[in-house]
């Protein structure tokens, strides 16, 4: 039996276009600055993350605005000190899915990162990663305009 993959929700005050923004061409507001925005199918954005060595590299496969997008990791590089050399590509062919639903008053996003399961070894940290920018940073730059995203 395959464990759960990451699979969180947060509901927000603001509408699902710009939740859709957000998750396309805002993701530099509230997660990290990447080398380019992804706004058309096709696009590959590289993220970051200080000192510079470690990254992922994501297209944009799919898009259906302003309710879905799906980003695909195709290339991946994570450097974590004392780990094995196996978390460097953990997230390679992992998908990334957001569903955005219209409600009152905002919307809910529901993220999915399909093949971030428990049994990686990266799982503990890029579980509290996500939930620092995505339960608190995205929220709180569609709740207030402001992210905290990865400075560097």
């Amino acid at each position: 039996m395959t464990a759960p993959s990451y699979t969180k929700s947060i509901d927000v005050q603001a509408s699902a276009s710009a939740a859709f923004d957000a998750v396309t061409k805002g993701v530099a507001h509230w997660w990290t600055r990447p080398d380019q925005p992804l706004t058309n199918i096709g696009d590959r954005a590289k993220f970051t993350f200080p000192p510079g060595v470690s990254y992922w590299t994501f297209e944009l496969t799919s898009t259906q605005q302003p309710t879905n997008v799906e980003w695909t990791c195709v290339d991946a590089l994570h450097i974590h000190e004392g780990q094995p050399k196996e978390i460097e590509t953990e997230w390679l062919n992992t998908k990334v899915l957001w569903q955005i639903t219209e409600q009152e008053g905002g919307s809910r996003i529901e993220m999915q990162h399909q093949g971030l399961t428990p049994d990686l070894l990266c799982y503990a940290v890029c579980e509290a990663g996500w939930d620092i920018f995505f339960l608190g940073s995205l929220k709180q730059y569609l709740d207030t305009g402001k992210g905290s995203p990865h400075q560097g």
